[in-house]
């Protein structure tokens, strides 16, 4: 990370001739409960070791400049012209509309930044460039936010500009992630607790499919708009229901006749999921992790059969991590239709396991995985 922090001051410097304040903004993980999070369940994520580094200064003008390190592209516009855009600049645009909307205090700014987060890797690199850029501009004039007030901000900022409907998950986990644990988050409370991740030899792998489908494509929404459907028959065949939390999978199984076929396969995911997650974190505490990993399994079931957000090659990778005891768990993870799957695995046979699922995968479908350990990592943060 030193060398990014590095670069970005330097190039800030280069630029825009100030000195900047930087900050860094991590990626992160979910351990389990997917696509539970715009439907009002538990999430267990983490906040990683990558991310991304924002150099962020006051220009004493009206304009904003923005320079993206990765992209090697620029924006510059006046505050007043902020509107929706294609590409990065959603998301860079949606946070500055957020704090107009809102009415903070905003001026003309200039920022450099880049990351080290795979680009489709579902690691949250649109989160990260959200919550360091609110971060970062929450700092240099004074506007008061809380964390988890950034993480709201950050949420409604990609809900708007990019238009992805998406949980609260990746914004929080950004902002309150702490090293050694992951987060049970109550999306439908905002309540957490950071439990300790204790991996007794184990560590966590990601493994990149190195397919790319852009949620924002529209799948994703879609998921959420059957959710929504679903929810309100539930509803009426189920008094007193306000959210998934107050129906078991044997309620959504008995109302099976009044849903349609893809709303009620989603609604039981849901319901599913949600008590895997709560079931997963009296695990975790109490050391299980075979049985933890078990849960996993069953959640890339869910999302394969159930929810239809699975490909080839994430339904190949997990069945291949079926064969080597060593994995004690294994799901995709993130939005799906690609991107990452997530495994916990015995650390002395992490590099053996690695190679010959990445030569299998290579056999079936021609393309080279990427593999990656994962470190947890605290939240956003300035560096001094």
């Amino acid at each position: 990370m030193n060398n990014q922090v590095q670069q970005a001051k330097e190039l800030f410097e280069q630029k825009f001739g100030t000195t900047p304040k930087v900050f860094f903004s991590p990626g992160r993980i979910n351990l389990i409960g997917e696509h539970v999070d715009y439907n009002n369940g538990f999430v267990m994520p983490a906040a990683i070791d990558k991310g991304v580094v924002f150099a962020i200064a006051p220009n004493n003008t009206t304009r904003l400049r923005v320079h993206s390190i990765d992209m090697k592209e620029d924006l510059e516009l006046e505050l007043d012209q902020v509107a929706p855009k294609e590409g990065w600049a959603n998301y860079i645009l949606g946070v500055v509309d957020q704090f107009q909307k809102r009415g903070l205090p905003i001026k003309g700014f200039d920022v450099a930044f880049g990351g080290n987060l795979p680009a489709g890797a579902g690691l949250s690199s649109s989160a990260a460039v959200e919550c360091g850029l609110a971060s970062g501009l929450n700092t240099i004039f004074n506007a008061g936010l809380s964390r988890v007030d950034i993480a709201l901000l950050s949420q409604k900022a990609e809900h708007t500009f990019p238009g992805v409907k998406c949980g609260i998950m990746d914004q929080f986990a950004n902002m309150m992630g702490e090293k050694d644990h992951v987060l049970l988050l109550d999306c439908d409370t905002m309540e957490y607790k950071a439990l300790p991740l204790q991996l007794q030899g184990h560590v966590i792998m990601l493994i990149n499919t190195k397919v790319h489908h852009s949620l924002a494509s529209g799948e994703y929404n879609v998921r959420r708009q059957q959710c929504e459907t679903g929810l309100a028959i539930l509803k009426e065949i189920y008094p007193g229901t306000t959210t998934f939390r107050d129906l078991t999978p044997e309620q959504v199984q008995q109302a099976e006749g009044k849903l349609d076929k893809d709303v009620y396969r989603r609604c039981l995911f849901v319901t599913q999921e949600i008590q895997r997650t709560q079931k997963a974190a009296v695990l975790l505490q109490d050391h299980k992790l075979k049985e933890f990993g078990q849960l996993m399994f069953a959640t890339h079931e869910g999302l394969s059969k159930l929810y239809d957000v699975s490909c080839p090659e994430l339904d190949f990778l997990v069945e291949q991590a079926k064969e080597h005891p060593a994995i004690v768990g294994s799901r995709l993870m993130g939005g799906g239709f690609g991107g990452c799957t997530i495994n916990i695995v015995e650390e002395a046979q992490a590099s053996g396991i690695a190679a010959k699922i990445s030569e299998a995968y290579k056999a079936k479908f021609n393309v080279d995985a990427e593999v990656y350990i994962m470190q947890t990592g605290n939240g956003t943060y300035e560096i001094a």
